[in-house]
């Protein structure tokens, strides 16, 4: 198997499986998330790890990596490299204002099993379903049949100068964090709060962990676990500072025919600063 291939396949099933899985979490490290200056560089890791940001395992693609600036307008990624563990990009930002950096993905699969007791599952690993195939690739009537409609989405936050709020208009797609307290004006032992969508309305349940960087050299997770409240709000209160990872799940029966579950997973890497 060629490393494209390879690198390409990983990151295709990172996008179809939970991004609060305990191992192989994905995600993306900016070097800082506050600048200033009228040149502004930020340089991004991406990549798939044991360890949140050790990169251990394999690296991100990044030609589904979506730039957004203040304006709404979509930038380029800058000097992406993909290497062994991890890819490397640069983000110009020749704005003021608030970026999003975001990956995301959704569609339809179905698992079941055969007579034999053997599983399967489509669309296969690694390919993207078409919704005109579901009909004859599907037996309708298989032992254990689950369709779900699944949305993934990772995200990062920068600002040059002074922060903006344009980039956080809802897509009304998937599970979404919507910040009430700006992602880049976050502080050690203060509250920060965000709500939860799903396909744009409020959500209650969605299973919420906050874990710090540096893992690798603690003897525990030293996780936060949360659930958003009724109108899928959450309350973060950050212990120190240091950039944190923040993985987020959800799972109902309203999902659009011909799926009977819909499942939204989130993940977002945050920059707390000292008090």
């Amino acid at each position: 198997m060629n490393l494209f291939f390879k690198n390409a396949l990983c990151t295709a099933l990172v996008l179809c499986l939970p991004l609060t899985a305990q191992a192989h979490r994905a995600w993306l490290l900016p070097s800082a998330t506050v600048l200033s200056g009228d040149d502004a560089w930020v340089s991004i890791d991406a990549a798939v790890s044991n360890d949140i940001f050790h990169a251990d395992h394999a690296p991100m693609r990044t030609e589904n990596i979506v730039i957004t600036a203040p304006d709404g307008k979509t930038l380029a990624v800058q000097n992406a490299n993909t290497g062994k563990f991890r890819s490397t990009f640069d983000v110009q930002l020749p704005q003021k204002g608030t970026y999003k950096i975001a990956m995301a993905s959704s569609g339809i699969m179905a698992t079941w099993k055969t007579e034999e007791g053997e599983r399967k599952m489509w669309p296969g690993r690694g390919e993207k379903a078409n919704p005109a195939d579901f009909d004859k690739m599907v037996p309708k009537k298989a032992k254990d049949l689950e369709v779900s409609q699944f949305s993934r989405r990772m995200e990062t936050f920068v600002t040059s100068g002074s922060p903006t709020e344009s980039v956080f208009n809802a897509t009304k797609q998937g599970l979404e964090l919507i910040p009430v307290t700006h992602p880049n004006d976050l502080f050690s032992g203060e509250a920060a709060q965000f709500q939860f969508l799903m396909d744009g309305k409020p959500v209650a349940d969605v299973k919420v962990t906050v874990i710090p960087g540096g893992m690798r050299y603690r003897s525990e997770q030293a996780a936060i676990e949360l659930v958003s409240d009724k109108k899928g709000n959450i309350s973060v209160t950050w212990p120190q500072a240091g950039m944190y990872w923040l993985s987020a799940s959800y799972r109902d029966n309203k999902a659009k025919n011909p799926a009977t579950v819909r499942s939204g997973s989130y993940a977002a890497t945050f920059e707390v600063l000292p008090e």
